[in-house]
């Protein structure tokens, strides 16, 4: 279950990436802004025009002061949201704030929005009336991150910090219903994600974002711990502390580790081998499915092949993830 206040990675990492964001959801944008002049973020300012509006509610809203390679304008603004929800009165938002933000700073205010919600059909882009001849009329940018689930290998390959939070969003939705499922992708998307070459700081934002929206219990992030602690001595990974230190942040702490010491070979292995025939066997068919779009009836038919135990589940979930084609994992696992 997602955390209350959800928004707050999503504000941390904008802040942290908005180049790489305009770079990832916009491109076309990206070279008519001057980065080389930086940018601002107007936060009190926007918070100004937030107030006194009331259109709908707001869930992640940055006002930017950006410099344009071209034209007479030597800054304009760019207005941006992160909506999270359908929402009947959005696009009136969007108007209300651009010509608010006009209004005050008389300046031209572009708008962009990303939609993180879960219809695929809602995508609202434009605000307009027309009455006794006169017509008023908006449109505006927008990604929706639902759409990348069809461009999965593409999210895979690029190495813009925006292709894991995409990715972490995506598994996010998807696993809402399976906790257990939900292990296994943020797993892999953190080892992913510590194989990408990214600077020691880049790691730790990301890994911050990826643990803070991909919420587990307890016990099943005991066990990722656990296995965060094999690949940084297997692997040799760098930084592997950062996530450790970002879990005892989250009230894990020491008695974790203890926790993992003591319990994992007693409770863990037992409730593993308990759970193959029940628990085990849903978890890959659904990773089956989702990362091969393969049909129920032939992910059956693969873990029928599959001479499954509580030793196994752990690496056929790595290979299932890691694996390209359905071609290649069922040659993994011969």
């Amino acid at each position: 279950m997602a955390k209350k206040d959800y928004d707050s990675p999503w504000k941390t990492i904008i802040e942290k990436y908005f180049r790489e964001l305009i770079e990832f959801y916009f491109p076309d944008i990206l070279d008519a802004i001057d980065w080389t002049k930086g940018y601002e973020f107007l936060d009190k300012e926007l918070k100004k025009i937030t107030k006194e509006s009331k259109v709908g509610k707001r869930y992640v809203d940055k006002l930017v002061k950006v410099y344009l390679t071209t034209g007479n304008e030597r800054w304009i603004l760019i207005h941006g949201e992160v909506q999270g929800k359908r929402e009947k009165d959005f696009e009136e938002r969007m108007y209300v704030y651009n010509y608010r933000a006009y209004d005050r700073f008389k300046r031209k205010v572009a708008s962009i929005a990303i939609l993180t919600d879960k219809s695929k059909k809602w995508k609202p882009n434009k605000f307009a009336y027309e009455v006794l001849g006169t017509k008023v009329s908006m449109e505006f940018l927008i990604v929706k991150l639902m759409d990348y689930n069809d461009k999965w290998q593409e999210l895979e390959n690029s190495k813009n910090p925006f292709a894991i939070v995409t990715m972490a969003h995506l598994k996010t939705l998807e696993t809402a219903e399976s906790e257990d499922i939900r292990y296994h992708w943020k797993k892999y998307l953190i080892k992913k994600l510590y194989k990408r070459g990214y600077s020691k700081q880049d790691i730790i934002n990301l890994l911050d974002f990826i643990d803070w929206i991909m919420t587990l219990p307890k016990g099943l992030e005991k066990k990722l711990l656990k296995k965060i602690s094999l690949w940084k001595e297997e692997e040799k990974m760098r930084y592997i502390t950062s996530f450790e230190r970002i879990g005892h942040e989250r009230g894990l702490k020491e008695g974790v580790k203890k926790g993992l010491e003591k319990g994992v070979k007693k409770g863990v292995k037992k409730g593993i081998e308990k759970g193959v025939e029940k628990g085990a066997g849903k978890v890959l068919k659904h990773l089956l499915i989702s990362r091969f779009k393969i049909e129920d009836a032939q992910a059956n038919d693969v873990l029928k092949s599959l001479k499954l135990t509580s030793r196994k589940i752990e690496k056929i979930s790595e290979k299932i993830l890691e694996a390209k084609t359905l071609e290649e994992f069922t040659n993994s696992v011969k």
